[in-house]
């Protein structure tokens, strides 16, 4: 099927479905941002929740654009944009990430434009979209305000961030501006993982953060507008604004906040995913399945010709938090379709002491010594975009050791940690 019969079948889909908050401004010093109502767990109130207890008061005479996803929504679980119509604010457009506004699409696709049956909104589709198109979209629904509401999954190479990016670098080309209403980190507030070489910047990676960058939206909009728009954009979002998230810490994984998950993508089905997928999701770089196509993605690793060595050889390096299951497994779609694979299922038996992208290097690392005649790359080394270089895969290739691999972006982990310092808003 073509790309735009997949993207008319989506829309045929849709269209047949039938207290103020704290802001923190792009300005504000970071002593004056950090903390948030000293609740530890358990009571996390995301961005989004403060606005709507509200009435969305603060929205109410402005021409608002909403980019957002499933993942907008509520306690409740109503939509922010079902919310803000209900409540007398409806925005002026709504714009989608990949997988779309209403979530229809898988890995690498979107919705298309179309007018939302239930809101009636029309939806823009930003996805692989550059700046300066989708600041043309902007001026076309002629907004003066971008919303942006989306669940991060805490991966340089999950692309809602990088959606992020794009529309604040629109934002910048018309002078509009930004309102990011933040939501947790589910995998917390710890950077880890190498950090992007920008000469491997890409759609799943456009500027040096690492792998696991441990920030909020917010942060990173804080970030960008602070480190990377002013250079590539030609200066800052006119006004950028961050409603805070109440009662998250960055020790806090999503399992501390009190929130039902709501999934941010179709693979990323649990809060256990997402806990695997900043390191897992290196394997969508070489030929073995990731788990696409089963009921656990990112927690089922393998393909045709593997067997229960690989989980043994895992299981003798001790890894914190984490045991392999020898697991056998046929892929409904992506690798391997409809082919009995072999491999391990990832089975977490400590969230706080689980390293995911530690992780996944002992679990390449393995993989090429227990399975030399299986383990391969893919031939586009799409591997070094997803790891921000060449290094991982050269290093695995030359035999380097686990400890070898980590080691080698220790300097350059420091580095950012140390650059995000000033555009952190929680302790």
């Amino acid at each position: 099927m073509s790309d735009d019969r997949r993207g008319m079948d989506r829309r045929n889909f849709l269209m047949a479905s039938a207290m103020a908050a704290p802001f923190v401004t792009a300005g504000a010093a970071a002593a004056e941002t950090r903390g948030g109502d000293g609740h530890h767990g358990g009571g996390t109130t995301p961005g989004a929740d403060q606005l709507a207890a509200a009435g969305w008061a603060r929205f109410k005479g402005r021409k608002v654009g909403v980019l957002t996803n499933p993942t907008g929504v509520l306690r409740d679980q109503t939509h922010i944009v079902d919310s803000m119509v209900a409540a007398g604010v409806k925005p002026t457009a709504v714009f989608g990430p990949e997988h779309g506004f209403r979530g229809t699409a898988q890995a690498g696709g979107s919705e298309g434009n179309y007018l939302d049956p239930r809101s009636q909104v029309p939806v823009y589709d930003t996805y692989t979209l550059t700046a300066a198109r989708i600041a043309d979209q902007f001026t076309k629904a002629g907004i003066d305000l971008l919303v942006f509401d989306i669940a991060d999954a805490g991966a340089r190479f999950y692309t809602y961030i990088w959606s992020l990016y794009n529309a604040m670098h629109a934002a910048v080309l018309t002078g509009i501006d930004v309102a990011v209403l933040d939501r947790p980190n589910p995998v917390g507030g710890k950077p880890y993982g190498p950090v992007l070489d920008p000469a491997f910047s890409s759609g799943v990676g456009r500027k040096p953060i690492a792998q696991q960058h441990g920030m909020t939206m917010g942060e990173l909009a804080r970030l960008y507008n602070g480190e990377y728009l002013p250079a590539e954009a030609g200066g800052k979002v006119r006004n950028l604004e961050v409603v805070k998230v109440r009662g998250w810490r960055r020790d806090d994984l999503f399992s501390d906040t009190g929130l039902e998950w709501v999934m941010p993508s179709p693979n990323v089905p649990t809060p256990q995913t997402a806990l695997v997928y900043p390191g897992l999701c290196l394997f969508e770089g070489t030929v073995l399945s990731e788990g696409r196509g089963t009921t656990r993605p990112f927690e089922i690793i393998g393909a045709p010709g593997m067997d229960w060595r690989w989980a043994e050889a895992l299981n003798q390096a001790k890894l914190p938090g984490v045991r392999f299951r020898e697991a056998y497994f046929v892929p409904t779609f992506n690798k391997w379709v409809n082919q009995t694979c072999g491999g391990v299922q990832v089975h977490i038996t400590d969230e706080r002491r689980f390293q995911p992208i530690r992780t996944a290097v002992t679990m390449l690392v393995t993989a090429k010594q227990v399975h030399p005649d299986v383990f391969a790359w893919r031939s586009d080394n799409y591997i070094d975009k997803l790891s921000g270089s060449a290094r991982l895969r050269t290093m695995v290739d030359a035999g380097a050791s686990v400890d070898e691999v980590t080691g080698a972006w220790r300097a350059e982990l420091g580095a950012f940690a140390k650059l995000r310092e000033k555009y952190l808003i929680y302790r």
